[in-house]
């Protein structure tokens, strides 16, 4: 009869090894980790985040780079926060981390109207902070949780609710060109990280403190998401990887390439000897 506590640990172990693989891929195709890098991870208590600091933590002590890591946390000063939990869990596992505290939520609550959803603000508002603290204490790379789930959610959000053909990158310039925001996440699936977590048992702490309504369009799109991986086993695999093989000529952005040059584009279209069709027929007539 198999043991229960052995079956959990070979689990454990199956789970971890996909983290650090699909992690690993993620920082090597990406270039997000390179010598030197003074990484800040950060830490909002969830269990993505939680999983990201885990498996970095882990990838570092093998990793052919030296790089820093610091968790940081931002307090926003919501009602019911449990401040104790952050810092008394980086103490145990000795990582150096540090807690900004800056009321966003009165200004939130200020701002947004009673019953509105009010994470679009919250998450603008954090991120500056976050942007400020990383250009004040040389930090070079800037790691959020955002796994491969949120990036399909937020690639359909954008094409039902936006209008755009746009996701979220593995890797991001910021829009000041300051900061350079990493996803080690990118290639993992939310219900691996799910199952990491709950073997970890990490202090998780809510994110409804605020009160906000849930976003019900990304709400709607986790749902599709879900139906499509229960129903059409790959179908997400074969999305994700669509994001990563974009054909411009075969979509329809004047921006993005150039249609009403084709004409021209013909004309200087190479031969096999390296020369335009226009210098083939310059030379025949010589």
């Amino acid at each position: 009869m198999t043991d229960p506590t052995q079956k959990s640990r070979t689990q454990f172990n199956k789970l971890q090894k996909r983290l650090r693989h699909y992690v690993g891929d993620a920082i090597a195709d990406y270039n997000m980790i390179e010598e030197g890098d003074k990484v800040m991870v950060c830490l909002s208590g969830g269990k993505d985040s939680y999983t990201m600091l885990d498996i970095l933590l882990n990838l570092q002590k093998t990793a052919p780079v030296n790089f820093e890591l610091i968790a940081v946390n931002l307090d926003q000063k919501q009602p019911g926060f449990p401040e104790h939990v952050l810092p008394e869990y980086l103490s145990s596992i000795g990582v150096p981390y540090h807690i900004i505290e800056k009321d966003t939520y009165s200004v939130v609550k200020r701002v947004i109207p009673e019953g509105a959803t009010t994470c679009g603000l919250c998450s603008r508002l954090r991120r500056g902070t976050l942007y400020g603290y990383a250009e004040a204490n040389g930090i070079t790379k800037i790691a959020l949780g955002h796994h491969r789930d949120d990036i399909l959610e937020t690639f359909f959000l954008n094409i039902f609710y936006g209008g755009k053909l746009k996701a979220m990158p593995p890797k991001l310039l910021s829009d000041d060109k300051k900061n350079i925001v990493i996803r080690p996440l990118a290639y993992c699936r939310e219900k691996d990280i799910e199952g990491f977590s709950t073997f970890r048992n990490y202090p998780i702490i809510p994110c409804n403190l605020c009160g906000s309504q849930e976003n019900l369009q990304r709400k709607a799109m986790k749902v599709m998401l879900k139906v499509w991986d229960k129903q059409f086993p790959g179908r997400l695999e074969t999305i994700f990887t669509s994001l990563q093989n974009v054909a411009p000529s075969q979509l329809a952005d004047t921006q993005l390439f150039d249609f009403p040059g084709l004409a021209l584009a013909r004309e200087l279209q190479p031969t096999a000897q390296g020369i335009t069709i226009t210098e083939g027929l310059e030379v025949l007539a010589q």
